[in-house]
């Protein structure tokens, strides 16, 4: 059985205030292009079908256009939710879309209970296990303790269970969690319970081929263990990865054989780092003038229009920081041993502020400024006088 095993789509999300429907789309288009021309048999996703419980229209659109294409294809599917899903949401309608070649698998109750596909082989048994919360599970299960290792322990007991009365049967598995060995990046949504998010490969042993979704990046924890990451980049600490889905051939022993097939890259990731001047002088740069960009700015004092000056030669400049070496600000100097006067203080702050000494008619500006808001001992005085109640009026 040739298998396409894909996860996190996260239809409906942007990448910093960029709206990446349109890549998504050419994305299911891609995916469709493979099912073809690799003869896939079924396509699982592994959750995170929408980047939020209550997705946009535009995205619940474009999923219902990607599962009916893969219904008319040659290819079954079978999908899961993850935790950025809602599982009621996904999952309605389930049972009338089954008959589609559709299968959607959301409902905790019902892991343990798989989709059962034929090849030339025989019988290939998919379980879909749906995310676990653990504090959604725990009473209804029983669990010894509220931890994702408990629950998927408790998923894959039934699992084991179901495969042990199919005698002959491969057996395929989808879980949505954090498991040892992967290495996150900053936009997987946090799924740490009691301080413990990681579940042991362990958990999934006896089983063929276990196809993971969570993690955005591809890992190989083993042979038949692997993360396919999420078919597009949502965070620049993605840059470095490589997006697309495993193509996994199971053979009639249960033995597996993945090829990698990479994903369309909507626009490249950059993530830059030096002086305003080196970032948009030096040649080296070149290759990222067309990609999105992270930008850290090393500069001491922090450039003017720094963000519309990069953006001259990289138009697609998505984040700009800055990490030039400044003191803490407000710290006071190590060397002042001594009350300093006020006009001090208000120079140091607009230096610790910018990284460079004003210039001497900003001095002069600041230094009357701080004279206007100083004390004024014969003014003040007038308010510190004692009223004489029957000089006054009740006023």
């Amino acid at each position: 059985m040739r298998i396409l095993h894909t996860s996190d789509w996260h239809l409906g999300r942007s990448f910093h205030r960029e709206g990446m429907l349109g890549h998504q789309a050419d994305w299911v288009d891609h995916l469709l292009e493979v099912v073809e021309s690799e003869q896939v048999d079924l396509v699982v996703v592994a959750g995170d079908v929408y980047d939020r419980a209550l997705p946009p229209v535009d995205a619940v659109r474009l999923a219902d256009e990607a599962l009916v294409r893969l219904a008319r294809s040659r290819a079954s599917v079978v999908l899961t939710s993850g935790n950025h899903d809602s599982a009621q949401r996904l999952g309605f309608s389930s049972r009338l879309i089954d008959a589609a070649g559709v299968h959607l698998r959301t409902d905790v109750s019902a892991v343990g209970t798989p989709v059962v596909l034929r090849d030339d082989h025989g019988p290939v048994a998919v379980h879909g296990i749906p995310y676990l919360d653990p504090h959604a599970v725990a009473e209804p299960w029983s669990l010894a303790e509220r931890s994702h290792e408990a629950a998927l322990t408790e998923a894959m007991t039934r699992v084991r269970r179901d495969l042990a009365a199919r005698s002959g049967t491969r057996s395929v598995v989808l879980a949505h969690a954090f498991v040892a060995g992967a290495q996150p990046s900053d936009s997987e949504r946090d799924i740490t319970v009691g301080g413990v998010a990681r579940v042991p490969t362990s958990v999934f042993d006896g089983v063929d081929y276990v196809a993971l979704g969570h993690l955005h990046g591809p890992h190989v924890l083993a042979d038949h263990v692997r993360y396919s990451g999420s078919p597009l980049a949502y965070s620049f600490s993605e840059a470095d990865q490589r997006k697309g889905s495993w193509l996994v051939d199971l053979d009639a022993a249960g033995r597996v054989h993945a090829s990698w097939i990479e994903a369309p890259v909507p626009r490249r990731l950059a993530r830059l780092r030096g002086t305003i001047d080196e970032l948009l002088e030096r040649p080296e740069h070149a290759w990222a003038e067309d990609c999105w960009v992270e930008a850290t700015l090393t500069d001491v004092g922090r450039p003017l229009q720094a963000m519309d000056r990069l953006r001259r030669r990289f138009p697609h400049t998505m984040v700009l920081s800055f990490a030039g070496a400044r003191p803490a600000l407000g710290a006071p100097p190590a060397a002042a041993t001594h009350a300093r006067r006020d006009h001090e203080v208000a120079h140091e702050f607009m230096v610790e502020l910018r990284g460079v000494e004003p210039e001497a008619d900003e001095v002069d500006l600041l230094y009357r400024a701080v004279d206007a808001c100083c004390d004024d001992p014969e003014v003040d005085a007038l308010f510190r006088e004692p009223v004489d109640a029957d000089a006054g009026g009740s006023g």
